[in-house]
């Protein structure tokens, strides 16, 4: 049975990302210091060659794809788009951290969610369709080899709920930039779905 690569990597730095804010669906384009890093690291070639990019709506996400993989096809998935941070959006910690909804919200959960923005539980469902979408893309269309450039939540999430082996957030947090390589295959996914973790990018 064939084997499908994937590459999730995580675009390049914002502003709000320098300045420690929570950053979700804002659309922020990459800071000055994200483009020459992202940049750099294509100068080192640590990006793998592929055959289709997939990418987040998001201005963050473009650029950097369009800077990895400037002559490689796109497809937008609007399911990988960072988590809805709701009233939160655009605050850093220490504006929040008095707030009784900010420290209930930290506690995790399936329900939890920020004033007027998404549930944990709903970001996991939406991650896992739009990674659906991916694969189905690349079985229908025989890619073998593609990159994914998404969100740290995005990355996170997938990682943690659905790939093996199994581990913790803190296990698969990557820095603007970096990634993880996985392998899908359908037997893996129809009974899952689930995926193997096969290696980290940089």
């Amino acid at each position: 049975m064939k084997n499908y690569y994937l590459y999730l990597i995580r675009h390049g730095i914002t502003q709000g990302n320098l300045d420690g804010k929570y950053i979700g669906q804002t659309d922020l384009s990459l800071c000055p210091e994200g483009k020459k890093q992202i940049e750099d690291l294509v100068a080192k070639e640590v990006y793998p060659e592929v055959e289709k990019v997939y990418s987040s709506p998001l201005a963050r996400c473009l650029e950097t794809a369009e800077i990895i993989y400037p002559e490689q096809k796109l497809m937008v998935v609007d399911e990988i788009c960072e988590m809805n941070f709701g009233d939160f959006e655009n605050k850093t910690q220490n504006q929040l951290k008095d707030l009784h909804e900010y420290t209930e919200w930290l506690k995790g959960g399936a329900e939890a969610a920020p004033p007027n923005g998404e549930k944990y539980g709903d970001f996991m469902l939406r991650c896992i369709e739009g990674l659906d979408a991916i694969f189905t893309d690349m079985m229908n269309r025989d890619i073998t080899y593609a990159a994914c450039i998404t969100h740290a939540g995005v990355i996170t999430n997938l990682l943690c709920g659905y790939g093996l082996p199994k581990g913790k957030p803190a296990d698969f947090l990557c820095a603007p930039g970096e990634g993880y390589e996985i392998t899908l295959t359908p037997f893996l996914w129809q009974k899952g779905p689930t995926f193997e973790i096969s290696g980290k990018l940089c």
